[in-house]
């Protein structure tokens, strides 16, 4: 049977040996991270998630197991949708005996029992008693916890029996219980926490029934909101927040936050006060606010950072998480991130497949991050400094400020290892006392479960030791190699602009990154960031150790990629081939030199076109009027290619590449022959016809051969002298006949005079003004009145001679 939470295991497995007769052990056993009381006659075993997840990935068959049975599922952890996922392939595809039993008090039973192919849906009724709502709104702007204290003396006052009180963390319990010494009575209810974090033996004292004559108040977090029954309980005060993990971008980590309680949560939480007798529940909310709660909790699989299910997957064969059937499926985009992250820690192969390295690291039950950096740190001889660093990513920030107003801490890592060790932090900032004891103590168990069991170094990768940090002795100088290895997508380069200690920073996802002005991180020429305010870009650091570039190509060499990009120079007109060492975005080595290949220069040229535009190529006279000539001939019919910027554009592979042989820079394309280039795009049996279509020039009658302009399809165009077409009365065409001209007749001086399409029209009738208007201006020039009777000439008459005056 599976149980949310280590207290809730062991409490339900000793009450289900109550009530059976035995002992723990017996019948019934409970097995947690760090205790197990499990025996030869168990039958009953009670268990975390976590623990469900790694039998299944030993023992996919999960042999000796006749039933799985998930309580309080409505949590939704992330643990339990794996564990629920996992074990129903088992039963489908290995244990087609295996019985499951999904349970919880507030539970959408009808989408559970259709993920499980229509199993029944039973529900139990108990007896329960009733609970009064006491509605004890706080003060606007005040914390939710800033009246729990006084809400807890009242109802000490008002009710009988022990009391319940839901905070958010045991910070505020510590605070909460500090305040109750002034205010409860001295021979009144002895005070208890009750938090994850606790021995197990002050767990269960503060659930352990108070003796006769005697009241408690207990103090607690959500821990005790379900599985749990606190004999006596009659009253229950709500703060009405709490503290789940959200998946924090900043730091790259699940990070408990706090938020205000689902109204199912609530409720449950009420219910704890009617299990015995009647009961009062106290909440610090009013009825506004409690209507405008979320329903239900959203499952944590849709936000959770989910690295740690992706590792489960693969250590359990599962690499597609599709294959799977969930009650929400992980999405798509994270699990994607998450699968990239493990492949850089080293705990999946390039086929998404777990390897050694990474069973070692769920072997350490961390964070993934967490695990490979505290791994990479024991094979290298710097057990102490990676525990150190692990329990302090684990942990919010020691560092607080003193006052308002003062400066934010340094977000540099080893000043905060200095103040694990003892010495006194930098500037205006002091270490929690709190936090220190709670790192120093995880630090300590990090490096017991090192000590106890966890193979380091062995089965590792090849180039483990080449990958790692050295085997120096331990010193705060490997603080920035042994994060790089928790953070490898946030090694960070200074960036070029920086140079000189101007703080900013470019990481190895590409993101851009700040420190604050004043920081030792300043002029580092490389940083390993653990945490930042979660911009997309210029993010301000917030945690962060000096790193190096030799530590960079140490560390992550077997990552780095050779890059070439080719472009074009715009300042020379040349191709320039740029070959750089990459980690991810991060540019490590870079050199320049120019292309001479005739197919790379062809290809960059034909990318400046795509980039720039038709209208970039240096298109000759020739070669635009070869354009204008195959547009024109699609007009008239579309066998014939298009010339628009869209359809050559499309085609430039086709005509443009091959005619660039030979261009070795770009002020060479000027001398090419495009329009020979634009040809090759016609079919051959449309090539003779295009000079009788659209021919170059027309011979007028003086034999004179004049330019066709086919700049507007829909009129090609022709200038002439007025005196060459005398005797022409039809408007020469073109298109094979079908389509006439558009003459601009020109004086003898070249100037305009008329614009038509119809010459015989134009000599019968406006011609006349135009002789009217000309013969006086050019006298030396003919102006027959009859035009077409006039021979075409384009000469002047001779000048009289003084003779023959």
């Amino acid at each position: 049977m599976l149980e949310p939470r280590r207290l809730a295991a062991r409490a339900a497995a000793r009450r289900m040996a109550l009530l059976s007769g035995g002992a723990v052990g017996d019948l019934v056993g409970f097995r947690v991270r760090g205790e197990s009381q499990v025996g030869p006659r168990t039958r009953i075993e009670v268990v975390t998630e976590g623990v469900l997840t790694r039998m299944l990935v030993r023992d996919p068959t999960l042999e000796g197991v006749a039933a799985v049975i998930f309580d309080e599922f409505h949590e939704r952890s992330v643990v339990a949708d794996v564990g629920l996922a996992l074990t129903l392939r088992t039963a489908e595809l290995l244990r087609p005996d295996l019985r499951l039993v999904v349970m919880s008090a507030t539970l959408d039973g009808a989408a559970v029992a259709a993920l499980l192919g229509g199993a029944p849906v039973l529900s139990a009724t108990s007896r329960a008693f009733d609970v009064a709502v006491q509605w004890v709104p706080q003060r606007a702007g005040g914390r939710p916890i800033d009246g729990v204290a006084g809400v807890v003396r009242r109802a000490v006052e008002e009710t009988e029996g022990d009391v319940l009180v839901f905070l958010p963390g045991a910070a505020e319990i510590r605070r909460v219980a500090q305040a109750l010494e002034s205010l409860l009575p001295r021979d009144g209810p002895h005070v208890f926490a009750l938090h994850g974090s606790m021995p197990p033996a002050e767990q269960d004292a503060a659930i352990a029934a108070s003796p006769a004559g005697t009241r408690k108040v207990v103090l607690a977090t959500s821990i005790a909101e379900t599985s749990l029954t606190i004999e006596g309980v009659r009253a229950v005060v709500d703060s009405g927040v709490a503290r789940v993990p959200r998946f924090d971008p900043g730091s790259g980590m699940a990070r408990l936050a706090t938020v205000r309680v689902t109204r199912a949560a609530a409720e449950q939480r009420a219910g704890r006060a009617g299990r015995v007798a009647p009961g009062t529940c106290y909440r610090l909310w009013s009825e506004a606010e409690h209507a405008a709660l979320l329903a239900h909790r959203t499952p944590e699989i849709l936000s959770a950072d989910l690295a740690a299910l992706a590792l489960d997957l693969a250590l359990a064969g599962a690499t597609d998480a599709a294959d799977l059937r969930w009650l929400d499926a992980p999405p798509t985009a994270a699990m994607a991130q998450a699968r990239e992250l493990l492949t850089e820690l080293d705990a999946l192969d390039t086929r998404g497949e777990a390897t050694a390295h990474g069973r070692q690291m769920s072997d350490l039950g961390l964070h993934p991050r967490l695990a490979h950096l505290v791994l990479c740190g024991a094979e290298a001889g710097r057990t102490r400094l990676a525990c150190e660093i692990a329990a302090l990513l684990g942990e919010r920030d020691i560092y607080s400020r003193r006052g308002p107003g003062a400066p934010e801490p340094d977000p540099d890592l080893a000043a905060r290892i200095l103040a694990i060790r003892g010495e006194p932090g930098p500037g205006d900032v002091i270490a929690d006392r709190g936090s220190l004891m709670r790192v120093r103590e995880e630090a300590r168990r990090i490096a017991g479960r090192l000590r106890g069991g966890v193979t380091v170094g062995a089965a590792v990768r090849p180039d483990a030791k080449a990958r790692g940090v050295g085997t120096v002795p331990d010193d705060l100088d490997a603080c920035g190699e042994l994060l790089a290895l928790a953070y490898p997508d946030r090694v960070a380069l200074v960036r070029p602009e920086s140079q000189g200690g101007r703080g900013g920073f470019r990481m190895r996802n590409g993101r851009g990154a700040r420190v604050s002005p004043g920081s030792a991180l300043m002029r580092a020429p490389a940083l390993a960031i653990a945490d930042t305010d979660g911009a997309r870009d210029d993010a301000r650091v917030y945690l962060a150790a000096a790193l190096d570039r030799a530590a960079i190509e140490r560390l992550f060499g077997t990552q780095v990629r050779e890059t070439e990009e080719v472009a074009f120079d715009e300042a020379t007109g040349t191709v320039l081939c740029t070959r750089s060492r990459m980690l991810g975005a991060l540019i490590l080595g870079q050199h320049t030199e120019r292309v001479h290949d005739p197919a790379v220069l062809a290809s960059a040229f034909v990318a400046r076109v795509r980039r720039d535009g038709v209208s970039a190529i240096p298109w000759s006279e020739t070669a635009v009027q070869m354009r204008q000539r195959l547009a024109f001939a699609r007009h008239l019919d579309a066998a014939w290619p298009e010339m628009s910027d869209v359809a050559l554009l499309a085609t430039l592979e086709s005509w443009f590449f091959p005619a660039l042989e030979g261009v070795r820079r770009w002020g060479d394309v000027a001398r090419v022959d495009l329009g020979m280039a634009l040809l090759s795009l016609v079919p051959h049996a449309l090539r003779r016809s295009l000079d009788s279509t659209a021919p170059t020039h027309i011979t007028v009658a003086t034999g004179s051969r004049v330019p066709v302009s086919y700049a507007d399809p829909d009129a090609p165009t022709v200038a002439v002298r007025i005196q060459e077409l005398f005797g022409t009365a039809a408007t020469p065409r073109v298109g094979g006949g079908r389509v006439p001209l558009t003459l601009h007749l020109l004086s003898p001086a070249g100037r305009p005079l008329q614009v038509t399409r119809d010459l015989g029209g134009f000599w019968s009738g406006s011609y006349a003004d135009v002789r009217k208007e000309m013969r006086g201006r050019y006298p030396r020039h003919p102006w027959p009145e009859n035009p077409l009777d006039a021979p075409a000439t384009k000469r002047a008459k001779p000048r009289k001679s003084p003779d023959s005056r």
